[in-house]
């Protein structure tokens, strides 16, 4: 009974140090674990729950199951026409072969290390073999861009319509931008591609390339800009020669119509005059009709009113134009 009780204890003793040193681990949600002995691999486990090592002889080294994101420094990239960029690129991946990403990398420091030299070294290739424009934009629509389609919910003319149509249509072929062959988008998949012949020897897979932001180097920026103003002062110059071309049109068609009603203005007062005229004239011959004598000295006063006014000095009245002033048989 003695020795059961002995034997009970040091298995209780035995036991409790055994459960001290750690023969259990336990695997979390999105993590998978390696059981390492003497430098070797004997196990992968990629499921969650309690697992079972050897005290003292295993280690246990874990790494994550889940997508992982990796974001580079922007760095200096020469285009294929020379032209220096800033490229920010971000990338996400995971790993999915712990043995092999142990045997290589080990460790999460050194995996990061290592995506650093193999994207960066990617980018460069990739956008040093393209133009500037592939990297920038991603379609082509810039050029298939209607100026005149935001008038389909105003209350716009149909001239007016017309007016802007032709104007887009004036300064759409001095903006024209160049045709792109790849785009952004294709130059991100190039990246992926790319990196996806390099990682899997690492146990690694990347799952995307993105380009997050081009920006400009200061030198570039500058021509950019100017670039850029060159462009807008082409499109105001073709709205100021369209403009003009309107302004012109609009004054002709106002030099016609105003000719047109002179023209009219001009043939109704003729004609009234002429009316006038030939009421003035049978109304005088009415008038001489009825007393020849009476309506002679009118005429005459009324002559005498309007010219001797002007006079300065009067030589002699000795003619038959003064006969109502001067000469007794004038009355």
């Amino acid at each position: 009974m003695k020795n059961t009780i002995t034997v009970l204890v040091v298995s209780s003793i035995v036991l409790g140090i055994l459960l001290l040193m750690g023969p259990f681990f336990i695997v979390e949600e999105g993590e998978q674990a390696l059981v390492i002995r003497f430098g070797q691999i004997v196990n992968v486990e990629t499921s969650a729950g309690l697992k079972f090592k050897m005290p003292l002889i295993d280690n246990v080294v874990t790494y994550s199951k889940k997508i992982l994101p990796w974001d580079g420094e922007p760095q200096r990239v020469p285009t294929k026409e020379n032209q220096f960029i800033w490229v920010d690129v971000t990338a996400r991946w995971r790993i999915v072969d712990p043995k092999k990403f142990y045997a290589s990398i080990t460790t999460m420091e050194r995996a990061y290390s290592r995506l650093d030299d193999i994207i960066d070294s990617i980018v460069r290739t990739t956008i040093a073999a393209n133009f500037l424009r592939e990297a920038v934009r991603s379609t082509n629509l810039i050029n298939q861009l209607k100026r005149t389609e935001y008038l389909a919910s105003t209350e716009a003319s149909q001239e007016d319509v017309e007016n802007l149509r032709q104007m887009a249509e004036f300064t759409r072929t001095r903006v024209q931008q160049e045709n792109i062959q790849k785009g952004r988008r294709a130059l991100s998949e190039e990246m992926l591609a790319a990196a996806k012949q390099i990682v899997p020897d690492f146990g690694i897979d990347v799952i995307d390339i993105i380009i997050r932001q081009i920006r400009y180097s200061d030198d570039l920026t500058e021509s950019v800009y100017n670039r850029m103003i060159k462009e807008r002062n082409q499109i105001a110059q073709a709205y100021r020669s369209f403009g003009e071309g309107k302004k012109k049109e609009w004054l002709g068609k106002l030099e016609n119509e105003r000719r047109s009603i002179l023209s009219k203005a001009y043939e109704e007062s003729e004609k009234i005059k002429g009316e006038a005229d030939a009421l003035a004239a049978r109304i005088y011959a009415e008038a001489y009709g009825r007393d020849p004598d009476f309506f002679e000295f009118w005429r005459s006063i009324e002559s005498y009113r309007t010219v001797v006014p002007n006079f300065r000095k009067t030589l002699t009245t000795d003619m038959n134009y003064f006969k109502y002033l001067y000469s007794p048989g004038g009355r």
